[in-house]
């Protein structure tokens, strides 16, 4: 006998939610894989100094995000066929996976949180340790010529301080990124430090966001599969 009334609106309540959960697992899924392989990450994440790699902690976040929104499509798709199907045993194992997936988000937002300057300040250092040895170096092949061109071309910076730019003439018409004048380098060049600060801000500004959307689903749908069960429970008696 299937539910009626209030919990028979909850059954298609939860299956929206659900259908929503999923939808926003490969949202996540989808922007994860963009954040992996977008070309200004990946452009100075792939660097190599010398046999020091660059920083890899975005990436531990990054592939967190892939796992998290696969796994969040596996759920979502077991929630809606256990709300349509009316099965208490699928709405349980449901129920328990929606707990263990808010935990483990729980746990990497406190993670994000705690390592969120850390990435960009790792980043800044590995940035300074290359422009350095670019500025001692004496071939113009060197490979930390190379890592602080990247960094140049990529985010349209030069130097770890802009206040310095104006005084250091010599280097920028090798390292940095060539403009029109040189008064226009001096004017519209930034700091890498700024740029590095803005590229890992900005994107776990969006990781926020979308941890915080997912949150609240979550919370909803553990609610709304309790009252649901519960409701089959006491159908199936009468």
């Amino acid at each position: 006998m299937g539910v009626e009334g209030c919990t028979k609106c909850i059954k298609y309540l939860l299956f929206v939610f659900n259908f929503i959960f999923w939808l926003a697992g490969g949202i996540i899924l989808g922007v994860a894989l963009w954040l992996r392989h977008d070309s200004q990450t990946t452009n100075i994440l792939y660097l190599q100094l010398g046999d020091k790699q660059a920083p890899n902690t975005f990436y531990v976040g990054i592939y967190i995000l892939i796992a998290v929104g696969a796994v969040m499509m596996f759920v979502g798709f077991l929630g809606c066929y256990g709300a349509i199907q009316e099965s208490q045993c699928l709405l349980g194992t449901f129920f328990t996976c929606l707990v263990i997936l808010f935990a483990c988000e729980v746990a990497a937002g406190i993670w994000g949180f705690v390592n969120k300057d850390q990435i960009a300040k790792d980043v800044k250092q590995f940035y300074d340790q290359a422009f350095q040895q670019a500025l001692m170096a004496e071939s113009e092949t060197s490979n930390a010529n190379a890592v602080v061109k990247t960094f140049h071309e990529t985010l349209d910076c030069c130097g770890p301080d802009a206040a310095i730019l104006p005084m250091t003439p010599l280097w920028r018409s090798d390292l940095c990124p060539k403009k029109d004048s040189f008064l226009k380098s001096i004017t519209e060049l930034e700091s890498c430090h700024k740029k590095i600060d803005e590229l890992f801000s900005g994107k776990l500004y969006l990781i926020g966001i979308a941890a915080i959307v997912v949150a609240v689903i979550m919370i909803f749908e553990m609610i709304l599969s309790m009252v649901l069960c519960c409701g089959i429970r006491n159908s199936s008696v009468y």
